[in-house]
């Protein structure tokens, strides 16, 4: 299964001292706005139930290797999409509705983790959480819960980066300074920073297995 796991933005990263904030004052008004709002109070969740949000929860921080705060609040901002309607505008022929997939592939989650240990996904032990996303990840093609498993793969883990990788947390893990207007870029071609960029102190590294937050709790 891959994995994109957090690093920490506190020096103890792979781009220590880089900030994607600290960049703001280079970015006009409204694009400052919006992106400083996601650092706010996260959306309430609407579409989701109780149960559904804590197996989403606990679906997203697998597969983004959430292990502890500050968390990017993936599960809220997915449930915003979806009480909004805000879908890609398209689904696979062979699976139901963005909205209606999330619904039936959490439920399969619980029921899935209740044959193998009489509980909730999210009340699941977090090795044979990742174990069971494992089996699902290995059909590929095969049906999984009357779905097939590798569009439900693509469903969960489309939805996850679309959220994860438009927070300013996350860009502070992977060095990225936020929108290039109106500044722009100067530097270009491989490996050419700009004054702003931090260089990865660790370039050779396995993410999966540097990452703080990745190691189990």
């Amino acid at each position: 299964m891959s994995r994109l796991p957090l690093e920490r933005p506190d020096g103890g990263g792979r781009y220590p001292g880089f900030s994607t904030l600290a960049q703001a004052d280079h970015w006009d008004r409204t694009t400052a706005a919006v992106v400083e709002s996601r650092l706010g109070r996260p959306p309430d969740v609407r579409f989701f139930t109780p149960a559904e949000e804590a197996a989403g929860r606990a679906l997203f921080d697998q597969l983004l290797a959430q292990r502890g705060e500050p968390r990017v609040p993936v599960v809220n901002m997915v449930d915003a999409r979806l009480a909004e309607e805000q879908t890609d505008g398209w689904h696979y022929d062979n699976m139901p509705r963005d909205g209606e997939a999330w619904r039936a592939t959490l439920a399969a989650l619980d029921r899935e983790a209740g044959s193998r240990a009489g509980c909730t996904f999210a009340l699941l032990d977090p090795v044979e959480q990742a174990q069971l996303l494992q089996d699902v990840c290995d059909l590929h093609q095969e049906l999984w819960h009357g779905l097939p498993a590798d569009r439900v793969w693509s469903l969960w883990t489309r939805y996850a980066c679309t959220a994860f990788y438009s927070h300013p947390l996350a860009w502070d893990e992977i060095g990225f300074a936020g929108p290039a207007y109106p500044r722009g870029y100067k530097n270009l071609g491989v490996d050419r920073l700009e004054p702003f960029e931090v260089r990865d102190v660790r370039p050779d590294a396995d993410p999966a297995r540097s990452s703080t937050r990745g190691a189990e709790q």
